[in-house]
């Protein structure tokens, strides 16, 4: 009989940490009230959240590396906003976050989402942060719980 596993989307007991951007915050307030709404609706209380602001999007990495590395947290949800500007630099920057999270899973262990926009325009972001598209910090909460819920079945 093949065994499979599946995660479900429920809070558990765990605690969740999640970083967040202070930089184009009018976007990543509304990615926040998505995952905080989101881990409440399933079953979060309030003292299994710690919510950590930094600068950046840049500085999400740093952040989230110390609270996966603290034992203290079932997964850590990065959340930010990089849109596309005149330079260059969204290049740099998303790619630096992109490379960061993902070497935080392997690092740790600990299931470390990317809830981190990317966008061309102000205007993609604002839909992806509660109209249009959903709230992409709701659905980095749910990848949250699930990637916790799969990795107690492991």
């Amino acid at each position: 009989m093949i065994q499979e596993i599946q995660g479900q989307i429920a809070a558990g007991k765990g605690k969740y940490a999640i970083v967040v951007s202070r930089f184009n915050e009018f976007i990543t307030s509304k990615l926040l009230g998505g995952a905080l709404d989101g881990l409440r609706r399933h079953g979060a209380a309030d003292e299994q959240i710690c919510v950590v602001w930094v600068p950046g999007a840049c500085e999400i990495t740093v952040a989230a590396k110390r609270l996966a590395q603290s034992g203290k947290y079932a997964a850590v949800i990065c959340l930010g906003a990089v849109i596309r500007g005149q330079t260059g630099h969204y290049e740099a920057v998303f790619q630096q976050v992109v490379r960061g999270i993902g070497q935080i899973n392997y690092d740790t262990g600990v299931p470390t989402v990317f809830g981190v926009l990317t966008c061309e325009t102000l205007e993609q972001a604002v839909e992806r942060a509660g109209t249009k598209m959903g709230n992409a910090g709701a659905n980095a909460a749910m990848t949250a719980m699930e990637m916790v819920n799969v990795m107690e079945q492991i």
